[in-house]
């Protein structure tokens, strides 16, 4: 069983501020959920940038070398056909096909990662934490773990109360697939 602990902001200027004054306090924050994205917010939290371009490059360059070998191999030897003197490994008529080949592969490869990395693939259940949080609520979760302290608890409570939480409560999750939010 997880157990997080929830504060919920109605100000994204207030959440903003929360997480520098709660991150200034060396207090570490599980993560934190909008209804829209709040600018400034990757920085307080200190997130590295994406690495979703490295996964396109690497998929783009894939996808180009396979495009040529493969009209390579059918043009020149699988099945060579010259056609009014032209060469059989004519490249430039293979540009078109290659680029096309070169942005497919990226765009899945790009999609496939985004995916796997949010856990959005079809059929997985998302944790809920406040069903307001995707209308007018800001969110900042902890996890509660078994070896920390009641002292600590009531502290990350009271901070977050101090911070401008308008409310703060504990949920629990009995396991991986439990995702609903019935309150």
């Amino acid at each position: 069983m997880e157990r997080y602990l929830i504060g919920l902001y109605k100000d994204d200027e207030v959440l903003l501020n929360a997480v520098k004054e709660i991150k200034a306090q060396g207090i570490a924050i599980d993560n934190v959920f909008t209804p829209f994205p709040v600018h400034g917010l990757d920085e307080a939290l200190e997130l590295r940038g994406s690495r979703l371009h490295t996964v396109a490059f690497i998929a783009g360059a894939t996808g180009t070398v396979l495009a040529l070998v493969f009209m390579n191999w059918t043009a020149a030897i699988n099945y060579p056909y010259t056609v009014g003197g032209k060469p059989e490994a004519a490249v430039p008529a293979f540009i078109p096909i290659t680029f096309e080949v070169t942005v497919l592969f990226a765009a899945v490869a790009m999609t496939l990662a985004f995916l796997k990395r949010n856990n959005l693939f079809p059929g997985a259940r998302k944790r809920i934490f406040d069903r307001r949080i995707t209308d007018d609520h800001f969110a900042i979760t902890f996890e509660l773990t078994d070896d920390m302290t009641e002292q600590e608890k009531d502290h990350m409570t009271l901070t977050l109360k101090e911070t401008g939480a308008v409310e703060v409560r504990e949920k629990d999750f009995e396991e991986e697939g439990d995702a609903l939010d019935e309150d």
